[in-house]
């Protein structure tokens, strides 16, 4: 029999319809939009789920047999695949090997290019919505087609980790070209803040470093379809950036990551419990020391609803990505007023703990804006005063961050 894969295609990609707790509004021209809550929302609550307009996998990690399904990105390889490639251990087996959640019975690839799907109906959704303008066919190892040019083109010019794809770009234009009703796609990701041209210069300095001017005009030689046109000149090519750049949500999944939270879920004896954290432990160890922190299948993809949430040091909100696939859960870190924004922090734990002028520094240079939230506004009399192992930190940090939760 089957297994059962997540309802996925029942949540219609008109926002309004995903959820009826949250609202979107304008707040003013220096914040744009922002996400309301309409009604209570308790701490731990699921806010809402919502399936990626369109979304594509980092081509480093595919470069790096890091299998994900071309459409929702569930990963495909098995945890003990997963454990045995990450730790370089071939003969690795992992105890309860009934709570991997992958089922490669049901995977699917595309009968003309042979990229694999999850399931058919991951396949059929991707065939309806953008892999016939994309399919390269038989040319799929072609070194030579235009697109197989695009990917080797991004590539040479931005190294992991990436923060961006260039096929989630072109994955955009493709869903544009194939759908009937072009306008109806055409007005949803025009509801993506867009940028002023001088920051999206920066955008464009950010994804595609100092040299972004030749960069792009390498890409430009590698159009996918006349439908991209519009988007491949120089203008409307750093605008496309802008809108990826500024509203991209980064997507993480794992097979082994999913086998070891079921463990962790297991009812077990104490010495049972001793035992299986200490095969984990040892486990990561192994992986650590051979794929460091190269880990996930990741990607990014385009949320409308997440896409309104602003930024706070202080966030009342978080998503994550417990499907294993493109699924993105918002969910509530602290109870939620009626008429209350909820928000997000573009930084990691660590960095909401540094000083005002650290944090402000890290979220001016990735994402062109600067905070007033509670806690900004609170430490406002702070000195302007970043430690040298801050400064050291976030320059690292800096040219690692994912494109997690970007829209301002």
């Amino acid at each position: 029999m089957a297994a059962p894969q997540d309802d996925m295609f029942s949540l219609c990609v008109d926002p309004t319809k995903v959820s009826g707790c949250v609202e979107v509004r304008f707040i003013d021209k220096i914040k744009g939009k922002g996400l309301f809550a309409k009604k209570a929302i308790k701490k731990g609550e699921t806010i809402f789920i919502e399936r990626p307009l369109v979304s594509a996998q980092f081509l480093w990690n595919s470069l790096y047999k890091y299998k994900a399904c071309e459409f929702c990105l569930r990963a495909l390889e098995t945890a003990e695949d997963n454990a045995r490639r990450l730790s370089g251990i071939p003969d690795l087996s992992l105890p309860h090997p009934e709570l991997c959640k992958v089922h490669p019975e049901l995977h699917q690839a595309c009968p003309q290019c042979q990229v694999m799907y999850c399931s058919n109906e991951c396949r059929q959704a991707a065939a309806d919505q953008y892999h016939r303008a994309l399919c390269l066919g038989t040319s799929q190892e072609d070194p030579n087609h235009p697109i197989s040019k695009l990917k080797d083109a991004w590539r040479s010019m931005h190294y992991p980790p990436e923060t961006s794809s260039i096929m989630l770009m072109a994955r955009m234009v493709a869903t544009v070209k194939q759908a009937q009703d072009k306008g109806h796609w055409q007005k949803l990701f025009s509801q993506f803040c867009s940028r002023a041209a001088n920051e999206e210069e920066e955008i464009a300095h950010k994804l595609l470093g100092e040299k972004f001017e030749v960069s792009i005009e390498i890409i430009l030689c590698y159009k996918v379809c006349p439908c991209m046109l519009q988007w491949f000149t120089p203008e409307g090519f750093r605008s496309l950036f802008s809108l990826v750049g500024t509203n991209g949500q980064g997507i993480g999944t794992s097979s082994l990551s999913q086998w070891v939270h079921a463990c962790d879920a297991l009812a077990l004896t104490s010495q049972q419990r001793v035992q299986l954290d200490s095969f984990i432990d040892q486990l990561y160890k192994d992986v650590e020391k051979e794929t460091g922190d190269f880990l996930n299948c990741e990607g990014s993809g385009l949320f409308l609803l997440q896409s309104a949430c602003n930024h706070s040091c202080i966030p009342n909100a978080a998503a994550s990505f417990p499907s294993n696939n493109f699924l993105l859960h918002l969910s509530a870190l602290s109870d939620i007023s009626p008429g209350e924004e909820i928000g997000i922090s573009y930084l990691d734990c660590c960095q909401c703990d540094r000083s005002r002028h650290s944090r402000h520094k890290i979220l001016r240079d990735n994402y062109l804006f600067i905070c007033s939230c509670p806690k900004c506004v609170s430490q406002m009399d702070e000195l302007d005063l970043t430690s040298d192992d801050e400064e050291e930190e976030g320059e690292a940090e800096g040219d690692d961050m994912e494109d997690e939760m970007t829209d301002v």
